[in-house]
C-alpha cells in the first residue's frame, strides 16, 4: 500500500482512540479497569486471528509475549486505572509523554540518537496537550500519575520493539498475536485483584463491543502496520487523540473553544508535523548508515 494511504489510515487511530475515556467512563465499570482492559484485548486479539494468522508461531512466542506486554497486558491495565483516577485533561496530558519516551527509547533499542528536534518537538507536543485539555484546578492523584506514565513508556517500549521486530509476521498477524497474549496474561491477574464485576448491563455490551472491535480490533492492525511502514515515529500521532476527543466534546456539547486550546491545537498540530519529518529523517540517515562487519 503506498506510504500516504498508510498515514492517513494510521492518523484514524488516535482519533478513534480519543473516544476511549469518555466510552470507558460512561458505560463501563471504573472500579474493575483491569477487567475491562483485558476483556478488550483477548477478543479482539481471537477475532482477527479468526481472520487469517491463526495461532502464533511457538519460535517467536516470547518475542510476542513481550510486546503483548508492553503493548497490551501493561498498557491497558495502567491506561485505565489512570483514566479511573485522573480527570481526562491530566490523564491525557500524562500520556502525551509516549513521543518523548519513545524517542529516547530508539536510541538504545533502534541505534537512533534522537536529535534536539524531535526532543524539543515531544516537549512542544506535551505543552500543547497541556494547553488544550489540562483544568488548572484539576486535583492530580498520585497513583493515577504513576500508572500514567508508566502507560506511557509501556506502549512506547511496545511501539519501538515493533519497529526493531516487525518482520515476525504481518500487521494483522502481530496485532492479532500480541492482542491475545496480552489479554491471557492480563485476565487472571485481573480476576485476581478485581474478583468479577457486577452483572453487565446492555449499556456495558455497547461500551465493550465499541471498545473491542472499532477501539481495539480495528485500530491495533492499522496502528501495527503504521509502524511497521512509517517506523516508531507514528507515536507522534498520538497527539491527536486528545486534540479530537476535545474538538469532539466542543461541537457535541456547543461550546466555544478558547484561546489558549486554539494555541494548543496549534502546537499540537506542528509539533505532529515536525516531529515525524524528523524522526523519518533519522530513521533514514541511520538505515544509510553502514554498519560494522563482525570480525
Amino acid at each position: 500500500m503506498p506510504l500516504n494511504k498508510v498515514l492517513l489510515t494510521t492518523i484514524l487511530v488516535p482519533c478513534i482512540w480519543g473516544t476511549t475515556y469518555i466510552i470507558f467512563t460512561q458505560t463501563l465499570p471504573v472500579d474493575h479497569p483491569l477487567l475491562v482492559g483485558a476483556l478488550r484485548a483477548l477478543p479482539a486479539g481471537l477475532l482477527l486471528m479468526a481472520l487469517g494468522p491463526g495461532l502464533p508461531p511457538r519460535d517467536k512466542l516470547l518475542p510476542l509475549a513481550a510486546l503483548g506486554l508492553a503493548n497490551i497486558g501493561v498498557f491497558f491495565a495502567l491506561l485505565f486505572v489512570s483514566a479511573a483516577r485522573l480527570p481526562g485533561g491530566l490523564a491525557a496530558t500524562v500520556g502525551s509523554t509516549q513521543p518523548l519516551i519513545v524517542g529516547l527509547l530508539a536510541w538504545p533499542l533502534l541505534g537512533r540518537r534522537p536529535g534536539r528536534g524531535q526532543i524539543i518537538a515531544a516537549l512542544a507536543g506535551l505543552v500543547g496537550v497541556a494547553l488544550l485539555v489540562l483544568d488548572p484546578h484539576a486535583k492530580p492523584d498520585a497513583i493515577g500519575i504513576i500508572a500514567g506514565l508508566a502507560s506511557a513508556a509501556s506502549m512506547a517500549t511496545g511501539t519501538v520493539l515493533i519497529e526493531r521486530w516487525g518482520k515476525m509476521g504481518s500487521p494483522l498477524a502481530i496485532a492479532a498475536w500480541q492482542l491475545t497474549l496480552g489479554g491471557l496474561i492480563l485476565l487472571p491477574v485481573a480476576l485476581l485483584v478485581e474478583g468479577l464485576p457486577p452483572l453487565p448491563t446492555a449499556l456495558n455490551g455497547l461500551g465493550l463491543g465499541y471498545l473491542v472491535l472499532i477501539g481495539t480490533a480495528l485500530t491495533y492492525w492499522l496502528w501495527v502496520r503504521g509502524i511497521t511502514t512509517l517506523g516508531a515515529s507514528v507515536a507522534f500521532l498520538g497527539l491527536l487523540s486528545p486534540t479530537v476527543a476535545t474538538i469532539l466534546g466542543a461541537v457535541l456539547l456547543g461550546q466555544w473553544l478558547g484561546g489558549v486550546q486554539l494555541l494548543g491545537i496549534a502546537i499540537i498540530l506542528s509539533s505532529t508535523i515536525t516531529g515525524m519529518l524528523l524522526s523519518r529523517r533519522a530513521a533514514a540517515k541511520t538505515a544509510a548508515t553502514p554498519q560494522p562487519r563482525a570480525a
